[in-house]
């Protein structure tokens, strides 16, 4: 079994003066790839909305499109994960990621891959975010393979334009309304109505509070809360 797994970030950067960041995944079995990019692209044009999904670009006027995604990934094979890294201003990087930022990132990516089971095969397609993404793929594949021995479940990693295909749209609207609940709990404002009804109806369908961790062995809808202890 193959799976084609679609990962972007969210507040990313480590000087951008906010507290939270979160990378994630939407993971879409290969047998069923075609099927669902299909019923994806009929859910937009029944909303009337050709151009790209994006959290920063969200519109009150298209909450219904955005409730009908979250119906479209519960009743189909879809799985989402995230780790959420709470704190971000507690990052040591000098002390626990040898002075760099970027392998921090390494770190949140094999975290967020290694619980797939190896006996599966996965093809990893990272959004473009900055000058260094060739050197960043390299350097995870090398990681995968150093830990595997050679045999990686991980077959292939590739970046990708968000707008190259439309299952980094589902995974920035979920890691995007993830992010905003956690600055709204971390009290950064009260939050923007339209998008506040928006998480609580991603949160009834989930069952989870997006601002927190769920069980590890969850697999439809996982978040790992990543929490930086204090210097």
């Amino acid at each position: 079994m193959k799976y084609n797994l679609f990962v972007d970030e969210s507040c990313h950067l480590e000087h951008d003066s906010i507290p939270v960041m979160c990378i994630g995944y939407i993971k879409v079995p290969a047998t069923v790839y075609g099927e669902l990019y299909q019923k994806f692209e009929e859910i937009k044009r029944r909303h009337r909305t050709p151009g790209e999904i994006k959290w920063n670009k969200f519109s009150i006027s298209r909450l219904a499109l955005y409730k009908e995604l979250v119906d479209f990934f519960f009743c189909t094979p879809l799985e989402f994960r995230c780790v959420l890294v709470k704190y971000k201003d507690r990052l040591n990087n000098q002390d626990f990621n040898q002075g760099s930022h970027d392998n921090f990132y390494y770190k949140l990516t094999y975290y967020l891959l290694r619980p797939n089971p190896v006996d599966l095969q996965y093809r990893i397609f990272m959004d473009i975010k900055d000058t260094k993404g060739k050197q960043k793929l390299q350097k995870i594949t090398e990681v995968f393979n150093n830990y595997h021995k050679g045999k990686s479940p991980f077959i292939h990693f590739q970046h990708l334009r968000s707008n190259e295909n439309i299952f980094f749209q589902l995974t920035d609207l979920f890691i995007g309304a993830i992010t905003y609940k956690a600055r709204v709990e971390n009290k950064e404002f009260t939050g923007h109505q339209a998008k506040l009804e928006f998480i609580h109806y991603l949160e009834k369908a989930s069952g989870f509070s997006l601002h927190e961790g769920t069980a590890p062995w969850e697999t439809k809808f996982n978040i790992f809360d990543h929490q930086p202890k204090n210097q």
